[in-house]
């Protein structure tokens, strides 16, 4: 333990962090376990489909004709 590279933030006093390091140089406070989302459309909304523009296109449709049967509706005495 004593032997790992140690992590090469700053500290506010100026010395260095003196916890062990992870492969990207920072220690778990300071780099962080996770280097993020993946990168690219993997990471998008299709998982459900709800946001394809085909799912938008279909959905507006139906509020419009939603809108046109009420209106209908409300003409009816």
């Amino acid at each position: 333990m004593h032997a790992l590279p140690r992590c090469g933030a700053r500290t506010r006093s100026g010395g260095s962090c003196n916890a062990p390091a992870m492969p990207n140089g920072r220690c778990r406070m300071h780099g962080g376990t996770s280097p993020g989302a993946p990168k690219g459309s993997r990471n998008g909304m299709y998982r459900h489909g709800r946001y394809t523009a085909e799912a938008i296109k279909t959905r507006r449709e139906m509020n419009a004709w939603i809108r046109v049967m009420r209106e209908a509706a409300q003409d009816i005495p």
